[in-house]
């Protein structure tokens, strides 16, 4: 089991994985936040594949041989246990031999094939909650899991469409997901996107991720799932949305006396 109810789950990395170059000063300043405060439980994370981008012509990421070459010397440099989203049935298999849990995407948290494939491999499986389903559903998604033995399952809030290029978070989604029976967390930097709102790409409002971070703990969510990257504004998706890794320590840091206090 990764996770630990007395410490705090934060699932941390850039978008895409795009490069080692990216990577490194996240995973840098990743470690250096484990070392002053060892009561957080971080998960590297990254995406081999953007593979739900909006436009055809949208940059996809290192694609799958390269991103386990990134995401191997990341765990093997810093030490982190690893975290990425899969897309088929076919690739849980290989990717579930590099990393320590398997995400699925919110568009695909239906798709029975993949989530029983996902259930076979060792990994602890992180699942978000559909932009259209309400949090009550998410107890068949979980049973889905249950019924193949997942070995430790987590729940993901990313926000639920509201009109067009719109996203809100139900903070009532933490409890009813709770009694699931499973961890919840909060995707804090995917539930700020504004999808397909500025020509074929994904805006986003960064300013408002703190506010929700900070509100889904209070609400009782049992972790935070933070995107960010050394410069967003180059980053190869979700730039608009992404935390600049500037500011990554002094919002972790807010986030940590949150929790402690609803501990």
């Amino acid at each position: 089991m990764i996770y630990d109810p007395e410490k705090f789950l934060l699932l941390a990395g850039p978008c895409s994985l795009e490069s080692l170059d990216t990577c490194r000063p996240v995973a840098d300043a990743l470690a250096f936040l484990q070392e002053q405060h060892p009561e957080l439980n971080i998960l590297f994370k990254g995406s081999f594949d953007k593979a739900n981008r909006t436009s055809i012509a949208s940059n996809r990421g290192t694609g799958l041989d390269t991103g386990m070459e990134i995401l191997q010397t990341i765990k093997a440099e810093y030490g982190f246990k690893t975290i990425t989203d899969i897309h088929s049935p076919e690739q849980c298999a290989s990717v579930g031999a590099v990393v320590d849990a398997l995400q699925i995407p919110a568009f695909l948290c239906r798709q029975t094939d993949l989530l029983l494939a996902a259930a076979k491999t060792d990994c602890t499986i992180n699942v978000k909650k559909g932009q259209f389903l309400s949090p009550y559903e998410m107890e068949f998604v979980t049973n889905k899991l249950e019924e193949a033995s997942a070995k430790e399952i987590w729940q993901t809030e990313r926000g639920t469409t509201f009109g067009y290029h719109n996203l809100v978070v139900d903070m009532r989604s933490f409890k009813i997901m709770a009694d699931n029976g499973h961890p919840t967390i909060i995707d804090a930097t995917h539930c700020v996107q504004l999808p397909g709102a500025v020509g074929g790409i994904s805006g986003g409002q960064r300013e408002f991720v703190p506010a929700l971070a900070r509100a889904a703990l209070a609400a009782g969510a049992n972790g935070v799932f933070l995107e960010t990257h050394p410069n967003p504004d180059i980053a190869i998706s979700d730039a608009a949305s992404q935390v600049p890794l500037d500011e990554l320590p002094k919002l972790v840091e807010s986030l940590l006396r949150i929790w402690t206090a609803m501990r």
